[in-house]
């Protein structure tokens, strides 16, 4: 996820001396300690010394940057030569560098599956021989059946893994916007609108696109319907987000029109077409692109989320991970612990979410000038 104009699209404070979120324009809130820039690492979640299938995830492994591909070079093919991996969208913005993001993976874990993110289908650089971005991702869905990356609905140790294509659109955000401030438009503060080209009849407006990236999952109806009848445990997975309430409110964000740009009610209808209504012990979804450490139950269904993000992010230690990716989600039909500390979840766990009250935050007021 790139947003332009905005100081690098971080979630806290970014000064080190910034120890606790300052509470007093907040009342009825409980401080999450320690709220420090350089929050402890996540504990990763393995048992080493079992035996049976083992699921890892991650999201957001941008290797355009190479420190994030010396990162995907120096994972041990000796420890996952028997594993899953879960990549959940924004692989690499360029062809070459997705092909060899891929196959390097698919070198270190038995099975790899992948959904495509918005990085993925940006049509620049060195992308000129397809015309718009549903051609990029056909291309990168071609290569992925080269390499033996899978992209459909596959039963694994009696596991379902169901990959589910979407895109975001604006309707998704249905809370109140923060005004007085001179915030840019989503035009021209995500570059999605520029770096993705879509034929004519799609555009980034309304639910055009949310709609036609939902309908690709029409043609694995028959291999999801099996896996619901076969199977007890099932793990489904998206770039994109299916509920809102997996961001943090707006006034905590640095760019608060953020919400718009990230998620898709059609998605959230089909999780929820696959885990029932009510979700079960069993259901679990992992998710990408924003970049936060998430781990959260929401109405019966586990929804994670467990980015490499940017390097600039690492070092930060605001947001994704490094020493503790991927994340092992699943190990002989056990589910993991949640993901331990995760900064938002662990706030909101403490907070009600109260997105009616859109008084900016501190670190982020700082950041935007009032309208007249």
């Amino acid at each position: 996820m790139v947003l332009c104009l905005v100081p690098h699209f971080l979630s806290l404070p970014r000064h080190p001396h910034s120890k606790h979120l300052d509470c007093r324009n907040y009342p009825h809130r409980t401080v999450v300690k320690p709220v420090c820039v350089f929050r402890p690492p996540i504990l990763a979640a393995t048992r080493e010394e079992a035996a049976g299938l083992r699921v890892f995830v991650v999201s957001d492994l941008h290797t355009d940057y190479s420190e994030n591909m010396t990162w995907v070079r120096g994972l041990s093919r000796e420890r996952h030569r028997n594993d899953v991996l879960l990549v959940a969208g924004d692989v690499a913005e360029t062809y070459n560098n997705f092909v060899l993001t891929m196959s390097l993976l698919k070198d270190t874990f038995e099975h790899v599956f992948y959904v495509p993110g918005n990085h993925d289908l940006w049509c620049r650089h060195d992308d000129h021989s397809c015309f718009d971005s549903l051609q990029k991702l056909e291309k990168l869905l071609d290569a992925c059946q080269r390499i033996g990356v899978e992209t459909k609905p596959v039963i694994l140790d009696g596991l379902g893994i169901i990959p589910l294509i979407s895109w975001y659109h604006e309707s998704f955000d249905r809370e109140m916007d923060v005004t007085g401030f001179h915030i840019p438009p989503l035009e021209m503060a995500c570059k999605d609108f520029h770096a993705c080209k879509w034929p004519d009849g799609l555009t980034n407006d309304e639910n055009s696109l949310a709609l036609y990236f939902d309908a690709m999952n029409d043609k694995n109806k028959g291999l999801v319907k099996e896996i619901k009848s076969v199977c007890s445990q099932i793990i489904s997975f998206s770039h994109f987000l299916p509920r809102q309430e997996l961001c943090p409110e707006k006034r905590m964000l640095f760019y608060p029109k953020l919400p718009k740009i990230i998620g898709s009610d059609f998605l959230e209808s089909r999780i929820r077409s696959i885990h029932g209504t009510k979700g079960s012990v069993s259901a679990c979804h992992v998710f990408g692109h924003t970049h936060f450490c998430w781990d959260a139950l929401l109405d019966g269904i586990r929804y994670v989320q467990a980015p490499l993000a940017y390097p600039r992010e690492r070092k930060r230690r605001m947001n994704g991970g490094e020493d503790w990716l991927p994340f092992c989600i699943y190990h002989a039909g056990t589910f993991a612990e949640r993901l331990s500390p995760c900064y938002w979840c662990d706030y909101y766990a403490k907070n009600p979410r109260t997105p009616d009250f859109t008084q900016l935050a501190p670190w982020v007021a700082r950041f935007y000038s009032r309208l007249p």
